[in-house]
């Protein structure tokens, strides 16, 4: 496997990889990795669909990607998902995925066509004072000191940042400005969490620093991403024959561990016939989606709290990466991640309105109507003085093909769901959906003696308990995830956030396509380049660009600078005077 950039290699189609048709695939769980995994290995590894066999412990496929209405509870989607114009093996593979609405027509064409003609944006990202637009106006308040150590973590080597936690770097200088608002609540980071991870995060995505503050970067799916994403991947690869087994759980992988060889031999299956196991070959190629961000979430309803699991069980993607990585130090530490769900849950809901007695606040802070089929939030909203630290948004609408068309569907989220609320003294993680809805109706701005009344009877509220929805931000070193394709490894690869590949960012539908397309392109030596990681770290303009506004605009020249700082920025500007340096310099208002 290696990388590539440009077009040549883009368009081109890889010729048949050798001895393909002898081999066989076996994939553990649905989730976007997985999927992509076996997308790859049909387009361009050209493995017979008959030969690929998907495990899946629940009843139906997407992982984390999921969007889907429960009988006599309601509309629930745990997450959502933002894209970018520059997510290269998404965007290679959806060119490839037929539309399930449209014939002749990609995923990726709709959705380009779709984010072209109505571009995200917001016109309020935050509010204090029960509804008030907190006026954050496009700015990160970013101090001089704030910006040197955003700069002294950037530049730090990744050996550095081992272990460390992101209050290693950043003090109230950065925690108590907008850009920290806008990063932690975008990004669902605590202050606890990885500094390795978001000085990934820093690099991966300094293209887009100067959309943070209104997300004119963002692009959104139509409807909700298992509509939108999953269900086109799973029409594509029944209608190419690969076999889907849902309700099984995969409670193991046992390995012939040689010092320098590495072989998947025995896969440990569970299902309602109880437990069987498949050996395996050499050309039994194995995927393996370990850990798992929304393993042991639970959901409530509109009059009961969601249940706050923590118990790793059997069967569950936690346990059985225990299992593996105690069979060689090269499949990683799950402990490291799974130890303390104290430090990596966090809680969402979705509201669907009844009727629209709730839809006029909602417009107030939006400034849209939420039924033009149009942007609406363009992002989330974050509360800004809310204890729960709560945001909600709201996408195109109807998120749903079947969701009724005057009923309107907000996702709400909140990052410490051990605070009492500001209206409802409770934490969120012992609220019913109903009080969920009532804190958000508060922070609205709904009259106080109408907020019991339009929750209970213009909304229906499902609430999610997720205790290790941000596992992956725990702080760690570079054993501690396996590389998609350990070294050695003959016939396995792992899949999804908890697999390590270079420079690309966790917590992205691209980074777990990225390990499907490594895995598969590495085990069948297929013939053309994987796209490279976008590479705006190392554009100069893009470095110039996210500088300049990150401090709103002001100049170089304008920060706080010492005698001998500002007399060696002096002679470097001296120097630069009448070249393409200078002109470069004032062109992205640097001077």
């Amino acid at each position: 496997m290696y990388y590539s950039s440009g077009n040549y290699e883009a368009f081109a189609r890889p010729r048949k990889p050798e001895g393909v048709d002898h081999k066989s695939a076996y994939i553990i769980g649905t989730g976007l990795a997985a999927l992509t995994a076996a997308c790859y290995l049909v387009r361009d590894g050209q493995m017979k669909g008959e030969h690929i066999h998907i495990f899946e412990k629940d009843p139906t496929p997407g992982g984390a990607c999921d969007g889907w209405k429960f009988e006599n509870v309601g509309y629930v989607m745990r997450g959502g998902r933002e894209m970018d114009n520059h997510f290269e093996v998404m965007w290679d593979l959806f060119h490839s995925i037929p539309s399930i609405e449209t014939e002749g027509v990609s995923v990726l064409d709709e959705y380009y066509w779709l984010n072209k003609e109505d571009p995200n944006y917001s016109l309020c990202r935050a509010t204090v004072n029960r509804g008030q637009d907190a006026h954050t106006d496009g700015k990160f308040d970013v101090s001089d000191k704030a910006a040197m150590q955003i700069m002294r973590l950037f530049f730090a080597t990744d050996e550095e940042l081992y272990d460390k936690r992101i209050t290693d770097y950043f003090n109230d200088e950065v925690l108590n400005s907008n850009f920290w608002l806008y990063w932690r609540t975008m990004f669902a980071f605590e202050n606890w969490h990885s500094a390795l991870e978001m000085k990934r995060y820093i690099k991966r995505f300094i293209h887009h620093v100067g959309g943070l503050p209104d997300f004119k970067a963002l692009r959104f799916t139509r409807y909700n991403q298992y509509e939108s994403m999953i269900l086109p991947m799973v029409k594509y690869l029944e209608d190419h024959g690969v076999q889907f087994h849902y309700n099984t759980k995969v409670v193991n992988v046992e390995f012939d561990i040689q010092p320098d060889r590495k072989q998947a031999r025995r896969i440990e299956l569970l299902t309602s016939e109880g437990q069987t196991n498949l050996d395996l070959t050499e050309d039994d190629l194995v995927f393996i989606t370990n850990g798992g961000c929304v393993e042991n979430s639970a959901m409530g309803s509109q009059n009961e709290p969601a249940a706050y699991n923590t118990e790793i069980k059997p069967g569950g993607g936690w346990d059985m990466w225990r299992k593996i990585a105690a069979q060689d130090p090269a499949f990683g530490n799950p402990d490291k991640f799974c130890y303390d769900p104290e430090q990596t849950n966090w809680m969402s809901a979705t509201v669907e309105t009844l009727d629209q007695r709730i839809i006029p606040y909602i417009k107030a802070i939006c400034k849209r109507d939420p039924f033009t089929g149009k942007v609406v939030t363009g992002g989330i909203v974050t509360v800004k003085d809310s204890s729960w630290l709560m945001s909600w948004t709201i996408n195109r609408q109807p998120q749903f093909r079947e969701q009724p068309k005057d009923h309107c569907l907000v996702w709400v989220y909140s990052l410490f769901s051990d605070k009492p609320g500001d209206y409802v003294k409770k934490p969120m993680r012992d609220c019913t959906g109903k009080e969920i809805c009532m804190e958000w109706l508060y922070h609205l701005g709904v009259p106080e003696d109408q907020i019991e009344e339009l929750a209970g009877h213009s909304a229906n509220t499902v609430p999610v308990m997720m205790p290790y929805i941000d596992a992956f931000f725990m702080p760690r070193n570079d054993t501690d995830r396996p590389r998609v394709v350990p070294d050695g490894a003959v016939n396995f690869a792992f899949l999804g956030q908890f697999a390590e590949t270079a420079r690309d960012t966790i917590f992205t539908t691209e980074y777990s396509m990225r390990t499907g397309m490594e895995a598969v392109y590495t085990l069948l030596n297929v013939d053309r380049g994987v796209p490279e990681v976008w590479g705006s770290t190392y554009d100069i303009r893009d470095l110039l660009d996210a500088s300049v506004k990150l401090r709103d605009g002001k100049p170089l020249t304008d920060m706080s600078l010492n005698l001998i700082e500002k007399f060696a920025l002096r002679k470097v500007l001296d120097k630069a005077q009448g070249t393409d340096i200078e002109k470069l310099l004032k062109e992205y208002h640097v001077i």
